[in-house]
């Protein structure tokens, strides 16, 4: 049986033709972006330009966007220097959140640099925002909130604009890990109130290793990274040249496709969810999946059996890719913190089905077949 991947938010392949935009800085244009001759001047260029036509996309300023490792970097930096630059002495955050929040935040609260509260979640996943309201009202320190977009557990989407007045509201800065959602989503920065948001290429059919960080013009951080000139001062070290020349063009694809794609893929889902209830006695489906959710993310309980309790493995032994929490944690054996924070039971299975453009409803024919066999 040839190999099923349903795992597209630990991350997508490679677009081929955004590996032909970085071929040429793999080859031949390979100058160092900070050398003064013409070679070294095309690599800066190429770098700029990815800049511009980022920023395009985004509606942000190219002044705003800063290349990164990825969204771990780009969440890592956001929160240590709101703490460190912009005195945010008590952190907000939710307790389903990536780990690149979550061991970041308590990293600081730990280290004594700043108090931090979990806002409550509502029984459906979502952030309570009254909650939130509440825990920034009676904080008596500045605040940094930081709660994601979209979770890449269970799809489930924040109200960004919601939140974000919030935040003004009190004079908080808002963070928000938006790395399931770049490249997913049309963004439009300059009319959305957030401080910090994040992204990473391998989710959207660009390369690993390269991510973004916006920072609103209207914030001043320190340096990152010390050592260098590059990224205006902001992160020393010589650049990702085909890195963020991929990041660029796979951005570019990404927003050029939005409308047929993300429906595409919205129907994939949804035709999943019909024929898990049809063929699968007892399932389940974790989050919002068919209100305020992510297109691509669809988080299935199966009742816990003998037979389930090796699902993953057995899905992997039928050439079927899928994950049962984010894939950042699948080697351990302790669980999805976020399953865990939403839905506790122990009778249940979760697995994470997550699709891209180059899945097909054949491949959920396949996988609802196999299932109906190891459940």
């Amino acid at each position: 049986m040839q190999r099923i991947y349903l795992d597209n938010a630990a991350t997508t392949s490679l677009d081929p033709n955004v590996l032909d935009a970085m071929m040429p800085y793999l080859t031949e244009k390979f100058g160092n972006p900070s050398s003064i001759y013409s070679y070294g001047r095309e690599s800066r260029l190429a770098v700029e330009n990815a800049r511009k036509s980022v920023a395009k996309l985004l509606h942000a300023h190219p002044a705003e966007i800063f290349f990164t490792s990825g969204g771990t970097e780009s969440s890592n930096t956001a929160i240590g220097s709101a703490v460190r630059d912009l005195n945010c002495r008590h952190i907000i955050t939710s307790p389903i959140e990536h780990h690149a929040t979550l061991h970041t935040v308590e990293h600081l609260y730990h280290a004594g640099e700043a108090a931090l509260s979990y806002v409550k979640l509502l029984p459906n996943g979502h952030v309570d925002l009254e909650d939130l309201e509440r825990i920034l009202a009676s904080s008596e320190e500045k605040c940094l909130v930081t709660l994601m977009h979209a979770n890449n557990e269970i799809g489930n989407i924040l109200d960004l604009h919601a939140v974000g007045n919030l935040c003004k509201m009190y004079s908080a800065i808002f963070h928000s890990d938006t790395v399931q959602t770049v490249g997913h989503y049309p963004f439009d920065l300059r009319n959305t109130p957030v401080h910090f948001i994040t992204g990473a290429g391998h989710k959207f059919h660009g390369p690993k290793g390269v991510g973004l960080l916006y920072v609103n013009e209207n914030v001043k951080i320190k340096p990152f990274i010390h050592g260098g000139s590059q990224e205006r001062n902001m992160r020393a070290g010589t650049e990702n040249l085909y890195g963020i020349v991929g990041f660029a063009r796979a951005l570019e694809m990404a927003m050029d496709n939005f409308e047929q794609e993300s429906a595409y893929i919205q129907e994939l889902k949804f035709y999943m969810m019909e024929q898990l209830k049809k063929h699968v006695k007892g399932v389940g489906f974790n989050g919002d999946p068919v209100g305020r959710s992510l297109y691509t993310v669809l988080s299935v309980s199966f009742p816990k059996t003998e037979k389930s309790e090796l699902l993953l493995f057995n899905l992997d032994i039928n050439n079927i890719c899928a994950s049962g929490g984010s894939a950042c944690t699948s080697g351990a054996e302790q669980g999805s913190h976020v399953i865990r924070a939403i839905n506790n039971n122990p009778n249940q299975v979760t697995v994470r089905f997550s699709f891209s453009k180059n899945n097909t409803k054949e491949e959920i024919d396949q996988v609802v077949d196999r299932l109906k066999d190891l459940i």
